[in-house]
């Protein structure tokens, strides 16, 4: 438990080292076309080194052969920070759609407005939707992906929150497939916990599903489905996990 606490001490003394700085960079390169994007992936992907080198925190990847070549929407379970941060290294160059709220935090939430995140207001769906295509779109014109997180918010490991039709919604008026990601970070990094736990996260990412998938309801169960047959064969796996392994048989997942 000492190691532990010292290889996170040291991750986040490195963390308050490296974003400052950085985050002066993005400022002064912000009339630079694409800079600010670029800068911001290159934090991510220096905190992604820190998580693998310093605490211990791996991942694998299973089905890096269905990312397509063009721009899609990335819908992704949400159950930690660690995502945020791994996509961008797993995925090509992406913006995030993220509730206004977190612009507010001083470095990261500054850095995610600078870096072109599409702020949304969650307290009012239909000025969110206007945001997220207005925003989108021209997201998409530069040639970017767009993260969805489709529950809205951080579930604990074992737990499925409620779909919320957004993803969908943006991929059928951007003309945008949807790729699902399916992972058990939550199991190793918790929900506002100080302290990530080394280990080895996996991530299965499905075959794509096409934005003309039957009518928005069916376009959400259709990500829904695709995202929590898979969770039983990750779920249990991290130190962080209270619950008991689920039955992949009756929770319809396959081997």
């Amino acid at each position: 438990m000492f190691s532990l606490w010292i290889r996170n001490l040291t991750y986040w003394l490195l963390m308050a080292i490296i974003t400052p700085p950085l985050f002066l960079l993005m400022l002064l390169t912000a009339p630079i076309p694409g800079a600010l994007h670029a800068l911001a992936t290159r934090w991510a992907l220096m905190l992604m080194w820190l998580l693998e080198n310093i605490v211990g925190l791996k991942y694998r990847v299973e089905g890096a052969e269905n990312i397509p070549a063009g721009p899609a929407i990335i819908c992704c379970k949400h159950q930690s920070g660690w995502e945020t941060l791994a996509t961008q290294k797993i995925f090509p160059p992406q913006v995030f759609v993220a509730k206004r709220e977190l612009f507010r935090i001083p470095f990261f939430g500054w850095g995610l407005k600078l870096a072109g995140t599409i702020g949304i207001d969650r307290r009012n769906p239909g000025k969110a939707s206007a945001q997220i295509i207005e925003q989108g779109s021209k997201r998409k014109a530069q040639g970017y992906w767009i993260t969805i997180f489709p529950e809205g918010t951080r579930m604990p490991p074992g737990s499925r929150g409620r779909y919320k039709s957004g993803a969908a919604r943006t991929a059928q008026l951007l003309e945008m497939d949807i790729v699902p990601v399916a992972l058990n970070s939550g199991e190793f990094w918790p929900k506002n916990s100080f302290l990530k736990h080394p280990g080895e996260i996996s991530v299965i990412i499905c075959p794509p599903i096409k934005h003309t998938t039957g009518d928005i309801p069916e376009l959400t169960a259709a990500i829904e489905e695709a995202i929590e047959s898979q969770m039983p064969r990750i779920t249990g796996r991290g130190p962080c996990y209270g619950g008991a392994k689920p039955d992949i048989e009756q929770q319809g997942g396959t081997a």
